[in-house]
């Protein structure tokens, strides 16, 4: 580091000093203490405290950085590769924490950080991905005789380390990447801006005044509706909350039909509301910046540069799969819908099937049909018995235990915290961070986050993972009560941090979910599966009030109405996943989102009566950040490759059996990206996956 360097940093922390708590005081840039290796500091962290502490986390970065350039000896791995992925360990630490904080912690204070550091990170982040020098040493090792000496990890992250430099504009002239640069910076501030923008339209909600309104809608909903108008200050009154659990339930059950077009329209119009909080001109921009850093790039479109290194490869092979999923659906979607119009006619509703009544008649049909509705199996699906219920698929499947954790600070009274240990030996595994209830600043949805990822590059670390997921809170003295979908959800959830805690690799890039984009949710898919086993729901579906196990006959109809409604949930989905994916299509010309999305369901011929699961101006997973741009196609890939695997369990007659579960283990859930994804499933089900399974599951074909 130069003379001036030095200089500036010592006047940095000068600076920070004075105007902010001392940085030997900032529990952001202490090691993590306490048990299992040290836990975050979620109890003594202050939202002032990012910044100083990012500033320090990156200058410590870029000394260690320098470091490696002053290395007079030839590029090696050890010299270059590990030493990049062994660098910015106090920076991660900080961003591990700021990173939760910005999922289910989002006050306006901290929004506030949000807003000033996602510019400043971008840039941080290109420091590295476009300097010039230490790609030409990581090139240098990728080129180089030593190659063919290491282990086939280090092979991995030798590419892996090429290929992402050469993703992020490392080959490009200088006015090239400056302009990357530019344009990362840019889509980072409006990334944030779209978040929180969405963030802010759920926080309003549906306030219903007259008791006489609620009319269809259980009891234990009831309640969780009145405990979330006090707790906003509205005693007395009852409350539907803007998150995708509470709406769910209300459509399915209120009797109201304004009412329920009342709640559809405040969900669905998140984002596109024509006032400050409006995200349509953010998508326009987000998509014309991300054509032109494809074009600098060298690829075609965006969803070119985006799948490629994926499974599918292609935007068109990813197009293929959604449109040969798309007919038969529909078709089933317009069978369903009939039936739907014939009962809402003899109920008096004149009306054609709007989205907001498709959900309400539907469970109508399914009581008609196959004699149960969802009354009758919410009451056996409590959250807590459920997440027993997958602790004890994870111990079936894997050897894991789960008990709660003693002295692990928290970042909010829901959160609780268990520690996972193998069964067999008593080795501790890891830890996992249990969030359940929907909040304001929280995301709206499932999520998994690993605070740490498992590593032994420097000695054993293990993981920490934590579970977020947007269920209904229930009132005082009530048992959380889960919706077919909300249990489904929990599964999902937890596969992904089965794939964290399960992993078993040297290197911390190479390590647990972080895998090529579109096999990362397929752990997730797999998962889900477990739910309606009658191993599961045989021991875990247990009566809220009766405390008996959920009756056989009931559990042979959810076994025989499996199928049903499944045409919605695939047209739903697949609406969002296509209109994404031909947006990313596009090339760099100012887009109205709102119009392209009409014209693209127009000419799809998509059901007006089903919706999209997410609209363009609320899809966080597509605009407030990259991760799933041009790739929503990925969970039906999942599901493909999770029925697939499924398909095995079943025909081995024991959904624990141990082989299966063994190779399950060793070629998927613990291997990360250290081999092929096409080479790991190979290995575990012998052959590659069909999509054949999943259409016998969905009764499609």
């Amino acid at each position: 580091m130069t003379e001036n360097r030095i200089a500036a940093l010592i006047f940095l922390v000068a600076g920070l000093a004075s105007a902010a708590p001392a940085t030997s005081a900032n529990p952001l840039l202490e090691p993590w203490t306490g048990p299992h290796g040290g836990v975050p500091p979620f109890d003594r962290v202050k939202v002032e405290q990012f910044e100083p502490a990012f500033e320090v986390g990156m200058e410590e970065n870029r000394r260690e950085l320098a470091a490696i350039l002053r290395t007079k000896e030839a590029p090696t791995f050890e010299n270059t590769i590990a030493a990049l992925e062994d660098a910015g360990r106090t920076f991660n630490r900080v961003y591990e924490v700021y990173s939760a904080w910005s999922k289910v912690m989002s006050t306006p204070d901290f929004q506030q950080v949000e807003r000033t550091m996602a510019p400043r990170l971008a840039a941080f982040w290109d420091e590295q991905s476009q300097d010039l020098a230490l790609f030409q040493r990581v090139q240098a090792v990728h080129d180089s005789p030593e190659m063919a000496r290491l282990t086939p990890e280090q092979r991995r992250l030798v590419q892996y380390y090429y290929r992402d430099f050469a993703r992020s504009g490392a080959k490009l002239d200088a006015p090239g990447r400056k302009r990357i640069a530019e344009l990362n910076q840019r889509l980072a501030a409006l990334y944030t801006s779209f978040r929180q923008n969405v963030l802010a339209d759920e926080a309003n909600a549906v306030v219903i005044d007259n008791e006489a309104d609620l009319a269809g809608l259980p009891e234990a909903l009831r309640k969780a509706a009145a405990t979330e108008a006090e707790a906003r200050g509205l005693k007395g009154r009852w409350v539907v909350s803007n998150t995708r659990s509470a709406v769910a339930d209300f459509l399915t059950y209120l009797d109201s039909r304004a009412l329920r077009e009342k709640v559809w329209r405040s969900y669905d119009s998140r984002g596109d509301h024509g006032d400050a909080h409006d995200n349509n001109t953010i998508v326009s921009e987000i998509l014309s910046l991300r054509a032109e850093q494809a074009r600098l790039l060298g690829f075609p479109t965006y969803a070119h540069r985006q799948l490629e290194g994926t499974m599918v490869a292609t935007p068109e092979r990813a197009l293929k799969l959604l449109m040969d999923t798309w007919a038969p659906s529909v078709s089933q979607v317009r069978a369903d819908v009939a039936a739907m119009r014939a009962l809402a006619q003899r109920s008096g509703q004149t009306e054609d099937i709007a989205p907001w009544d498709y959900r309400y008649f539907a469970e109508k049909v399914r009581k008609a049909k196959y004699d149960f509705d969802d009354t009758e199996v919410k009451p056996y699906l409590q959250l807590e018995k459920l997440r027993e219920g997958m602790f004890w698929v994870a111990g079936e499947l894997f050897g894991y235990t789960f008990a709660p954790a003693v002295g692990v600070p928290v970042y909010h009274p829901d959160v609780r915290v268990f520690e996972v240990k193998d069964r067999a030996s008593g080795r501790h595994v890891g830890l996992l961070y249990f969030d359940p209830y929907a909040r304001q600043g929280k995301y709206n949805g499932g999520q998994t986050d690993t605070y740490r990822i498992q590593e032994r590059f420097r000695g054993e670390v293990t993981p920490i993972v934590s579970n977020n997921m947007p269920f209904v809170k229930p009132g005082p003295g009530e048992v959380a009560l889960l919706g077919w979908r909300d249990a489904q959800t929990l599964f999902h959830e937890f596969g992904h941090a089965l794939h964290d805690l399960s992993s078993n690799v040297s290197y911390p890039s190479l390590g647990g979910g972080r895998v090529v984009r579109d096999y990362g949710e397929f752990p997730g898919k797999l998962l889900e599966r477990w739910v309606a086993t009658p191993e599961v729901l045989g021991r875990f579906a247990v009566h809220h009030k009766t405390g008996k196990t959920m009756p056989p006959a009931l559990l042979a109809k959810i076994q025989k109405a499996a199928t049903f409604n499944q045409g919605f949930y695939l047209v739903d989905y697949l609406t969002s996943a296509l209109v994404e994916m031909k947006l990313h299509l596009a090339k760099e010309q100012p887009l109205d989102p709102d119009a392209f999305e009409r014209d693209t369901l127009q000419q799809l011929g998509a059901p007006a009566e089903v919706g999209m699961r997410f609209r363009m101006p609320h899809f966080g997973h597509v605009f407030e950040g990259n991760s799933y741009a041009a790739g929503y196609y990925m969970y039906l890939w999942a599901d493909v490759l999770a029925a697939d695997a499924f398909e095995a369990f079943r025909k081995a007659r024991r959904l624990n059996d141990p082989t299966l579960a063994a190779r399950l283990r060793q070629h998927v859930f613990s291997v990360g990206n250290t081999v092929d994804p096409f080479e790991g499933y190979r290995a575990f089900r012998g052959r590659d996956a069909t999509s054949e399974a999943l259409m016998r599951e969905r009764g499609i074909r």
